[in-house]
C-alpha cells in the first residue's frame, strides 16, 4: 500500500538513490515526468548529461523519499552519466518494445551498471512505450522475462506514459524492495554487532539511508 506525500514535507524515514538508464529517445524523461508531476507530453529535447527529481510515498507507514537520476542515453554522454551510478541503491534499465535495437543494446548498459554501481544493487528491467505494442512491438514479453530472471533482477515491466500503466508501480516495486533490502542488513548488522560486542546496550535503529553524488 502506498500513496504520495506533498513534496514540502521533508520528514522522511528512507532516502533512496534511483538512477535510470537506457538508450536515447526509449523515453526515460516521460517516465520521470509522468511520476512526478501526472503528465505527459509527446515531444521532449533530449536529456544533457543527467536532470534530477525527487518524489515521496508512503509505503506501509513509511516515508520513502527517491532521489531519481535521469540519464541521457547517447553515447557522447556516457562517460558522464557512469559517474551518477555510483551510491546508486537502484537502476530502472529502460528500453523501448517497440525497437529490437535498443533491447539489444540492454546487456551493455547492464555491464556498466556491474563496473559502476557494483553487484548488489537493485536492478529493475522496464519496456516501454506499451500503448503502441498492438501494432509495433518488436520486443516479445518472454523475451525480457527470459533477460531479467538470467540476470536476477527485481522484476520486469512494460509501461506506458502516455496512457500512465505501470509507471507508479515500478517505482513502488523498487522502493518497497528498497526499503525491506535496507532493514534487512540493518537487522544482520546489528546482530554481529551484537555477538561482537555481547554487553553493549541496543542501539535505537536509524532507518534514513545516506549515498547522494
Amino acid at each position: 500500500m502506498s500513496k504520495k506525500v506533498p513534496e514540502s514535507d521533508d520528514n522522511f524515514d528512507f532516502l533512496f538513490k534511483i538512477v535510470l538508464i537506457g538508450d536515447a529517445n526509449v523515453g526515460k524523461t516521460c517516465i520521470v515526468q509522468r511520476f512526478k508531476y501526472g503528465t505527459f507530453v509527446e515531444k521532449h529535447s533530449s536529456t544533457i548529461g543527467v536532470d534530477f527529481t525527487l518524489k515521496t510515498i508512503e509505503i506501509e507507514g513509511k516515508q520513502v523519499k527517491l532521489q531519481i537520476w535521469d540519464t541521457a542515453g547517447q553515447e557522447r554522454f556516457r562517460t558522464i552519466t557512469q559517474s551518477y551510478y555510483r551510491s546508486a541503491h537502484g537502476v530502472i534499465l529502460t528500453y523501448d518494445i517497440t525497437s529490437e535495437d535498443t533491447f539489444r543494446n540492454i546487456p551493455r548498459w547492464i555491464e556498466d551498471v556491474k563496473k559502476y554501481a557494483g553487484g548488489q544493487v537493485m536492478r529493475v528491467l522496464v519496456g516501454t512505450k506499451l500503448d503502441l505494442a498492438e501494432v509495433n512491438r518488436q520486443v516479445q514479453v518472454s523475451d525480457a522475462q527470459q533477460l531479467a530472471a538470467a540476470e536476477d533482477m527485481q522484476t520486469y515491466l512494460e509501461t506506458s506514459s502516455k496512457n500512465d500503466v505501470n509507471i507508479e508501480k515500478m517505482f513502488i516495486v523498487m522502493a518497497a524492495a528498497l526499503k525491506e533490502k535496507h532493514i534487512h542488513l540493518q537487522g544482520l548488522e546489528k546482530t554481529k554487532s551484537e555477538i561482537i560486542n555481547p554487553s553493549r546496550p541496543p542501539t535505537v535503529p536509524v532507518y534514513k539511508t545516506g549515498g547522494c553524488c
